[in-house]
């Protein structure tokens, strides 16, 4: 027997595969509404653009953060969304900390090679800046009863290691001078009254054609130093009057003033 052809199918079958093709493109799910053989119609693949553009829009988000645009986030600078019907605020520039003077650098006492620098005989002035600077920087230790604020006012230790001639010079410096120091600036921030912090530096009287050499061996020494004694460090009280507080004495080292007495050599 010759073997029948297969025939074309027929209408009512041509019809139903139609149907299930396109119910097959309709379902995004399945395909079983098609029949067993019957080809599966591709499903279409929405584009990058299209899928970016479903996205809700950055505005209606619940953070209220600014849309992101092509350049980028929005800058955290406060400005108003448009949205809000606020004018759009550039910032300002951030704000700078206020200037303050640099410190004056202080004479040195050590050397390159690390040891102490020797004295010298030279006279000191009033006029220095350095000394200038610690007329203030003594005063205001005064005002705010902090001593620490003028340490670099009082007569360096590696200075004082070379000019005494006692046993334990470092010693001496810090439990008898550096203690009375301390001692006087609380006792003279007494002396300012109830507003110490309206008192104003005047200046400080000192006269420098009355300073004296003292000799080697004098006061205990073993190296000779210029000795100024009985200034006055003159300042306006809270309620403007003139005062005076008395600065017993300064000696030399390498040609500047320094404090060694404030009030009394007790």
């Amino acid at each position: 027997m010759t073997p029948l052809a297969h025939a074309p199918p027929t209408r009512p079958r041509a019809r139903r595969a139609v149907a299930c093709a396109l119910a097959c493109l309709a379902s995004a799910t399945s395909l079983a509404g098609c029949s067993p053989g019957e080809p599966a119609a591709a499903t279409p693949v929405p584009s990058a653009t299209a899928a970016i553009a479903s996205l809700p829009s950055a505005t209606a988000s619940a953070s209220g953060a600014a849309p992101v645009g092509p350049d980028g986030p929005a800058a955290a600078s406060g400005t108003a969304s448009a949205a809000s019907g606020s004018s759009a605020v550039e910032p300002g520039p951030s704000a700078a900390p206020v200037a303050t003077a640099e410190p004056l650098e202080e004479a040195p006492l050590i050397g390159p090679d690390g040891t102490p620098l020797p004295q010298t005989d030279d006279r000191p002035s009033a006029a220095s800046p350095q000394f200038q600077r610690h007329v203030e920087l003594l005063f205001r230790a005064i005002v705010a009863d902090d001593p620490a604020m003028a340490e670099v006012v009082f007569f360096p230790r590696v200075a004082y290691e070379q000019v005494k001639d006692i046993k334990k010079p470092g010693a001496d410096w810090k439990h008898r001078l550096m203690k009375a120091f301390e001692r006087d600036v609380h006792e003279y921030h007494k002396l300012l009254g109830k507003e110490p912090d309206k008192a104003r530096l005047l200046g400080l009287d000192l006269k420098d054609d009355k300073a004296k050499w003292m000799k080697r061996g004098s006061e205990g020494n073993k190296l000779g130093y210029w000795r100024i004694t009985r200034s006055k460090l003159r300042y306006a009280d809270a309620a403007g009057r003139e005062k005076s507080l008395e600065v017993t004495s300064f000696i030399s080292w390498r040609g500047e003033w320094y404090l060694v007495h404030l009030h009394g050599y007790k």
